[in-house]
């Protein structure tokens, strides 16, 4: 990591990276190492004590809105080594570990994370949607492995299981 952030410095340092750029860069390669580290210290087996929730095992994906897709997966696929898949021409998932990025074309130019995906342990989706509406959280399906619901702030958070795959 810290030839990573070596590398990133010496091209702000070149006029190659804007201080946006450094920045969002450096935030975001803290948060795919702190998911990454969260995720090899979680047991895979490990559930939830009995009636408190779900146990989050992993960042599945992160969904990330920006300008222009094609920039951002060469500069995380090139810098980090993500391996690309699923590109449609407006998206694609770039993985790493057990988790993948999704940079998306949006219509603002502020980039920014639109939701987060964990992947929990056990799922089934009839339990899990139960849990779910146990608790007021108006579960929206989106895959047969995944709900969003949205957390205390509003922010959309999406609760998968470990078929969800990029």
């Amino acid at each position: 990591m810290e030839q990573v952030i070596a590398k990133m410095l010496q091209d702000f340092e070149r006029g190659k990276m804007t201080r946006r750029q450094l920045i969002q860069s450096l935030a975001f390669a803290a948060t795919a190492v702190s998911a990454a580290t969260a995720s090899a210290l979680a047991s895979p087996v490990a559930a939830a004590p009995e009636g408190l929730g779900f146990k989050a095992v992993a960042v599945n994906h992160i969904s990330y809105q920006v300008a222009d897709y094609a920039k951002t997966r060469d500069f995380y696929s090139d810098l980090l080594g993500m391996k690309v898949s699923n590109d449609t021409g407006k998206e694609c998932h770039l993985s790493f570990g057990e988790s993948f990025l999704i940079p998306r074309n949006a219509p603002s130019n502020t980039p920014h994370i639109d939701h987060i995906a964990y992947t929990i342990d056990h799922w089934d989706k009839n339990a899990v949607e139960a849990e779910l509406k146990r608790r007021g959280l108006q579960p929206k399906p989106d895959t047969e492995n995944s709900f969003h619901v949205e957390d205390p702030n509003g922010f959309d958070l999406q609760i998968s299981g470990r078929e969800m795959k990029a």
